[in-house]
C-alpha cells in the first residue's frame, strides 16, 4: 500500500433543494468524518472537503414552483444543510458551494483546457422540448418505457430495474417528467466527451483494478462498461449555472 504525506477526504455534494436526512448521515457523511478522527489521531495531515451542489434541472423546476429565483431555493438550503452538518459535529475544514465564483473559474478552466486541446465533439441535434414547461428537458426528466426489459418508469439515462444505459431516444412512449406531457423536438448545439474513446483504459482501470469497490458500484460500473460506452454532454441548455465559456453558448451551461 502506498503511503502518503497528506490525505484529502472528500464525499459526495448535497443536493441543495431539500434537507439532508439521515440516511444521508449515515450512509456518507458520518462514515467520512469517522475516517477524518481515525486519521487525525494517528497524527496524519488531512483535510475534509464538501460543499452543496447548487446546479441542475431539479432546482429550477424547486424555484418555478415555489415562485422565487434558483439562487433563493439554493441559499435556503445551504444555510440548512451547512447547519445541520455543523449540529451533529460533522466538521469540514471548508465547506463550500458549487455556485461559489471559484467554483464556476474552476470549472470554466477545465472546459476551456479540454476545449483547446480538441476534446469535445461538438454537434447539433434534434433534443426533446417540453412545451409546455418551456425548456429544453435533461435525459433524466425523460420517462418512457424502456426498450430492454419493458420497465415503464425508465429516466432518459438509465433504467433502474434492469440497469441498462440509455438514451431518450431508445425509450417507447417518452414524455415529460416534468408537466407529463407528450415532447417535441427542436435542434440545439452542445459538446460532449467521448466516452467511447476512453473505454479500454476505463475497462482495464475500473474491471481489473479496483474489484474492492462496493458490489453494487462495481456491478453497476461493469453493466456500463458492458453495454459500451457512448459520448456524454458536458453542456446542457439552462439558464441556471456555469455558463458555457465559448463564443455562440448562450442559453447553455456545463
Amino acid at each position: 500500500m502506498k503511503e502518503f504525506k497528506r490525505t484529502l477526504v472528500t464525499c459526495a455534494l448535497p443536493y441543495a433543494n431539500g434537507p439532508v436526512h439521515i440516511g444521508h448521515l449515515a450512509g456518507v457523511y458520518v462514515p467520512a468524518d469517522i475516517y477524518v478522527r481515525y486519521l487525525r489521531m494517528r497524527g496524519k495531515e488531512t483535510l475534509f472537503v464538501c460543499g452543496s451542489d447548487e446546479h441542475g434541472v431539479p432546482i429550477t423546476i424547486k424555484a418555478r414552483k415555489e415562485g422565487c429565483s434558483p439562487q433563493d431555493i439554493v441559499d435556503k438550503y445551504h444555510g440548512i444543510i451547512k447547519k445541520s452538518f455543523k449540529d451533529f459535529g460533522i466538521d469540514f475544514d471548508i465547506y463550500s458551494r458549487t455556485s461559489s465564483k471559484i467554483h464556476h473559474q474552476t470549472a470554466s478552466e477545465f472546459f476551456k483546457k479540454l476545449y483547446d486541446e480538441g476534446k469535445f465533439i461538438e454537434k447539433e441535434s434534434l433534443q426533446y422540448f417540453d412545451e409546455q414547461a418551456n425548456t429544453f428537458l435533461a435525459d433524466r426528466y425523460i420517462v418512457g418505457t424502456c426498450p430492454k426489459c419493458g420497465n415503464e418508469g425508465a429516466y432518459g439515462d438509465q433504467c433502474e430495474k434492469c440497469g441498462s444505459t440509455l438514451s431518450p431516444e431508445e425509450l417507447i412512449n417518452p414524455h415529460s417528467a416534468i408537466s407529463g406531457g407528450a415532447l417535441v423536438k427542436k435542434a440545439t448545439k452542445h459538446w460532449y466527451l467521448p466516452l467511447d474513446q476512453y473505454e479500454g483504459w476505463l475497462k482495464e482501470w475500473i474491471l481489473e483494478g479496483h474489484k474492492e469497490w462496493k458490489t453494487n458500484v462495481y456491478g453497476q460500473c461493469k453493466s456500463w462498461l458492458d453495454g459500451g460506452l457512448l459520448p456524454r454532454a458536458v453542456s446542457r441548455d439552462l439558464d441556471w449555472g456555469v455558463p458555457v465559456p465559448v463564443e455562440g453558448a448562450e442559453g447553455k451551461v456545463l
